[in-house]
Formats: C-alpha cells, structure tokens, sequence
C-alpha cells in the first residue's frame, strides 16, 4: 500500500530556482526569500533539480541523480572535519562512492557535508515560519552522468528518451537521455529508483516527478536518430515501482508532473496512487478546447494549479504574445469571476488562487510582472537557459502585500 501525504486542502506557494536569487546560491538572500514568502501569506517554495546542471546550465540534465551542486553552495571553502567525511559517507553509502569516482574523492564529499550542512539549516528556517519545501526530480539521469556510469546494467542500449510528434512539433523531441532497463531494475526490487526517492525525500517536504506519464509508456527513439519520429512506445514499470520504494519509505509525498498528452491508464494510475496532478493556467483558455483538464471549471481538488511552469513563457510575455480569439476567452473568464486586475497576469494570478485545486503556484517572475527576458528557459533550446536572476530587493513588502491579500481573499492563506 503506498501511503501518500496529501497537501493541505487549500495553500499557495512560489516557485524559484535557487540560481535564480539574487546572489545565485543559499545564504542570505534564501533565507530573506523566506521572510518575503511569510509576509505573502504563503505557504510552500517550489524549486527545480538540485543536481550539479550540465554545460548549458540545465538542472534536468544533471551529472548526478543524488548529489547536490557545488554552485549553490553560500561558504564553498567551510571547514568540513574527516568525521563529518565519514558519517556523511556512511549514511549516503549508496551512491556517494559513486560520486567521488566522478567527482574528485574527498574534494566531493566535503562539498557534499557542506550542503546537507547548508540545506539542513535553511529548511529548519523554513520549517519554523511555515514554509515547505517542493523538490524536482527528473523521470531520466543525463548520459555520461555518475548513474550512467556507476549502473550501466539498468539502462538501455540502442535507444534514447524522446517525446513522439505532437501539435507543438511534427519531428517530436529527442532529448537523448538513456532509458532505464525496467526489468533489471525489477530484478533489483527497483532499490536505485528506492534510494532516489530517500534522498529527495531526506531534502524536502514535496517531490514532483517529472515526465510521470513516462512510468506508464515511453518513447524510445533508435540511439543516432536525427529526430523522434521513428520512436516507439515501450511500457513503464507502473505500480511496481512506487509500490517497492513504499516498502522502504514512510510515505511517498508526490505531485505528478502529467502534462502533455495523458491517457486513461497514466490517469488510473495517478489516481490509483492518489498523488495530485497538475494544470496550468496558461493552457486553460483555448476556445477550441472547452473540455481541457486545464479550463478552470475542469479544475479538480486533488492537483496543483500552476499560472505557468518553468517551461513556460511569463504570464506576462505570454500574455502579450496570445492570438485575440485566446486572450478574449481569457479576459471573458477573468471578468466572469470578478478578479480582474489593471494587469492582465495579476487577474490570471487571481483567476488561478479561485481555483478548486489544493494548492496553487506562481513564479516569481510573475508576481514581479516581468516579460518574456525573464523566461527561465525554452525547450530545445540549449543556449540562453536557466540564466535569469532576479534584481537585489526586487520583491518588496508591496508585493508581499498584493499577494498575500490574493491569497487570502481566496481562503489559501
């Protein structure tokens, strides 16, 4: 039986990614964001992957599964004592040998102690004013990354993750990531998927796994593909997974990232699980799509409601970039709930808190009202991502004091 941890019945948070700070990095301004975030009313900080980003700087095509990023570290050059070393090394035995041998030995660990050190004292932080934590974690390990090359027998060969061809591209996706060999990690009583979860779960108080429909069917694209057209759906491990790491682990509290194009058995198996699902403000106002799970009379209570994610534009580039038909559709919804706003993406923000979903979530680019530059990446695009950083100061009391009036006019406070 897999016990989830249902989020309260009606909460709000912001997402950020810590590189997105001020100083790019835990220290001061974390725990000043979590002081903006009380003065909100706010009740949750979402971040992205932790893990140490590839070149284009993207934290979803991480060198590690398990280890955290030396850039976000406040104090790099802390003293860390061999006792430190070896307790660390001792109760993350699973995989940070695994990281050394990639990473540079002792030089790593210490990098390691320093952040559970760091980490450890900002969610105590949080934690005492109220605040939860919402981690990342990718359906898929980067190639060439430390679990690639520690556990070569759980992957495929002859085959790379992909997306099939869909409205937004007739070519698909080909990320190129390796596919996990579902049934030798079966045969392993899924421990590393296990172990994984342990760790995201030791850092924060809420997980979204990312790509969840990828635990049902995925597409696998021939390794050397110039494209994912000729990709093929291959099954997914299911319940089986979720059902060995529960043995493991007190509870599984996961949102399920279920965007895209979701059929019955991946929604059977959310539900099934009892995790909450995800809708994002952004896709709810397509006049051709009454019946979308992202329309907010669609809205269920068990699932989180985004204005956008981090994929998406800013609700204001967003905004200003919408086709007539779609922003009348949209500005028709604002004015029949009576949250209309002299900016049109403070009305989506409030159209978004009305919503039924247990919680709700905005970017901090979107309280800030900020355009399309501050987008913090664009699929496929492997330059200009994951480099927006917001001003010193730029949230104020004023905006803590817009949103927390939103959030609690619509009962989330």
């Amino acid at each position: 039986m897999v016990r989830n941890v249902q989020l309260p019945n009606r909460s709000a948070g912001v997402q950020l990614h810590p590189t997105s700070l001020p100083a790019g990095r835990l220290g001061d301004d974390a725990y000043r964001f979590v002081d903006w975030l009380v003065a909100a009313g706010q009740s949750w900080w979402q971040m992205l992957p932790l893990g140490p980003p590839d070149r284009a700087r993207s934290p979803y095509k991480a060198t590690s599964a398990f280890a955290a990023w030396r850039g976000l570290l406040a104090d790099p050059g802390a003293a860390v004592s061999g006792e430190e070393i070896e307790e660390f090394r001792a109760r993350e035995s699973f995989w940070i040998g695994d990281w050394e041998a990639v990473a540079g030995g002792r030089r790593a660990a210490a990098d390691q102690v320093r952040f559970d050190r760091e980490w450890g004292a900002l969610r105590a932080y949080a934690r005492e004013h109220g605040i939860g934590l919402i981690g990342d974690v990718p359906i898929y390990v980067a190639p060439g990354s430390a679990d690639h090359l520690a556990w070569p027998r759980l992957f495929r060969s002859g085959e790379v993750a992909g997306a099939p061809p869909d409205a937004l591209s007739q070519t698909g996706q080909l990320w190129g990531n390796p596919l996990y060999d579902w049934p030798a990690l079966q045969r392993r009583r899924y421990r590393w998927w296990t172990e994984r979860l342990r760790r995201t779960f030791e850092l924060f108080d809420v997980a979204r796994i990312d790509h969840f429909r990828g635990l049902v069917a995925y597409w696998a694209v021939p390794e050397g593909a110039s494209d994912a057209r000729g990709g093929r759906w291959r099954r997914g491990p299911g319940r089986a997974l979720f059902h060995a790491a529960a043995l493991e682990l007190d509870a599984l509290p996961v949102i399920a990232e279920d965007l895209g194009v979701i059929t019955e058995p991946v929604e059977r198996l959310r539900r099934s699980l009892g995790f909450p699902g995800m809708v994002v403000m952004q896709f709810g106002f397509d006049p051709d799509d009454p019946h979308g799970p992202h329309r907010l009379e669609n809205h269920e209570h068990n699932s989180v409601v985004y204005t956008g994610t981090h994929d998406n534009d800013t609700l204001r580039g967003w905004w200003e970039s919408l086709p007539a038909p779609t922003r009348d559709a949209a500005g028709q919804q604002i004015a029949a709930a009576g949250v209309e706003e002299r900016e049109p993406w403070w009305s989506v923000i409030r159209l978004a808190y009305s919503s039924p979903a247990r919680l709700a979530m905005v970017q901090a680019q979107d309280v800030l009202g900020l355009g399309s530059e501050a987008r913090m990446n664009i699929p496929g695009r492997a330059t200009g991502s994951w480099r927006w950083q917001m001003a010193p100061g730029a949230l104020t009391a004023e905006h803590a004091k817009r949103l927390r009036a939103a959030t609690e006019e619509a009962g989330r406070a």
